[in-house]
C-alpha cells in the first residue's frame, strides 16, 4: 500500500493488469508496500505467529508472497510461498537461500493446481493481497486456489467493502470477499475476525490500513469447529480484539 503524494511511479502510472504492475514494481526497485514493514508487520506477525501457535500449524502456504519482508517476522516450521511475480520470486529465493524449511514457487493462475506440488497446507494466507485484484477473473480464480490450498484454516488480511481505488491508485480495488465466499465456499466458517490495531481512522501519522483479519475453518462440523452462530459470540472473540482500535 502506498501513500498518495502527488505524482505516481512509471510503473503505476501505467498500469497494465495486476500482474505485470507487481512485476513492474519489483524490478524498479519497490517492495511490497508499507503493510509488510514496520508496526503493521509486527501486528501481524503478532497475530499470525499466535494462531499458529494456537491451533498446531505446521505448513503454512502464502498465495502473494511478496518481497518476503513479512516472512521475516514469522515462526513457521515449515512454509511455501508463491507469487505472480518472477521479481518477488527471485528476491525471496535470494533473501532465504539456504532455509530448508522455505520454499518459494512461481504462481500461474492458469496451471495452478493446490495442493499437487507441495500438498495441501494447515493454513493458506492471503495478506494485503485481494484488494489488489483489480480484474473479476483473477479475483474468482485467486479465491479458488487460495481456499482449495489448505485442508484446516484459511487466512485473509484485507478490507471487506467494495470500492474502487480510483485514478490515485489504479491497482487497488477493494472487495467485500466475505460475498464470494457465502456463494463458492458456503461449508467455510467464520472463526475469527480481529480488527486492525492501527486503522486508518487512527491519526497519529504512523502507518495505517483498512485490512482486518478474517479465519476461516475448511474442517467439517464434525471435526468440532464452530458454527456460524458461535464464531459470532462472544466465545470467539480474539485475545487481540481488545486492543484494537
Amino acid at each position: 500500500m502506498l501513500r498518495w503524494t502527488g505524482w505516481l511511479p512509471g510503473w503505476a502510472s501505467r498500469f497494465r493488469g495486476s500482474g505485470s504492475y507487481w512485476e513492474k514494481r519489483y524490478r524498479s526497485g519497490g517492495t511490497s508496500g508499507e503493510g509488510s514493514y514496520g508496526r503493521l508487520a509486527a501486528f501481524k506477525a503478532e497475530v499470525l505467529n499466535a494462531f499458529v501457535q494456537r491451533h498446531g500449524i505446521h505448513h503454512v502456504l502464502e498465495l502473494g508472497c511478496g518481497d518476503g519482508n513479512q516472512l521475516s517476522f514469522a515462526e513457521y516450521r515449515d512454509y511455501t510461498g508463491l507469487d505472480i511475480a518472477p521479481e518477488a520470486v527471485r528476491r525471496c529465493r535470494e533473501r532465504y537461500a539456504g532455509d530448508q524449511n522455505k520454499r518459494f514457487l512461481m504462481y500461474d493462475p492458469a496451471s495452478y493446481e493446490p495442493g499437487q506440488t507441495t500438498g495441501r497446507a494447515d493454513l493458506a494466507l492471503s495478506l494485503d493481497v485481494i484488494f489488489h485484484l483489480v480484474e473479476d477473473e483473477v479475483f474468482d480464480a485467486y479465491m479458488r486456489h487460495l481456499f482449495a490450498s489448505s485442508h484446516r484454516f484459511v487466512g485473509i488480511y484485507s478490507s471487506n467493502f467494495d470500492a474502487p481505488g480510483g485514478p490515485k491508485a489504479p491497482h487497488v480495488r477493494h472487495r467485500r470477499f466475505a460475498d464470494w465466499i457465502a456463494t463458492h465456499r458456503p461449508e467455510s466458517v467464520l472463526i475469527e475476525h480481529i480488527p486492525n490495531r492501527y486503522p486508518r481512522s487512527l491519526a497519529d501519522g504512523g502507518e495505517v490500513s483498512f485490512a482486518d483479519f478474517f479465519f476461516y475453518d475448511e474442517r467439517r462440523e464434525e471435526d468440532g469447529r464452530l458454527s456460524p452462530g458461535e464464531a459470532s459470540s462472544d466465545r470467539s472473540k480474539s485475545p487481540f480484539e481488545s486492543s484494537a482500535s
